[in-house]
């Protein structure tokens, strides 16, 4: 298992994460609200992100999660599962059929 400590400059990493998220009534981020949507209030969020920033100082982890692409500063504490990632863009295999 690898630590924030652990991560080398250039290598694409990735961890998964807790923060605090306004979330909709089914514990989901909520993103972008039109004018008169509700969420139902913040709440703790877990995902997977790719780890963007190490802040060695502040011990926090700048994270663009998976599912949405938003991005969240988090304290060391609150990241686990930390390894090297690999980022398949499927996309352009998608368009090509």
């Amino acid at each position: 298992m690898f630590t924030p400590e652990d991560i080398t400059p250039g290598e694409t990493w990735a961890c998964k994460y807790r923060t605090t998220r306004m979330l909709d009534e089914q514990g989901q981020p909520v993103v972008n609200l039109a004018v008169g949507e509700t969420a139902s209030g913040p709440g703790e969020y877990e995902s997977i992100g790719v780890i963007l920033v190490r802040d060695r100082e502040n011990r926090r982890l700048e994270v663009r999660d998976l599912q949405d692409s938003t991005t969240h500063v988090v304290d060391y504490g609150d990241t686990w599962a930390i390894d090297r990632a690999v980022i398949i863009d499927d996309t352009a295999e998608a368009e090509s059929e």
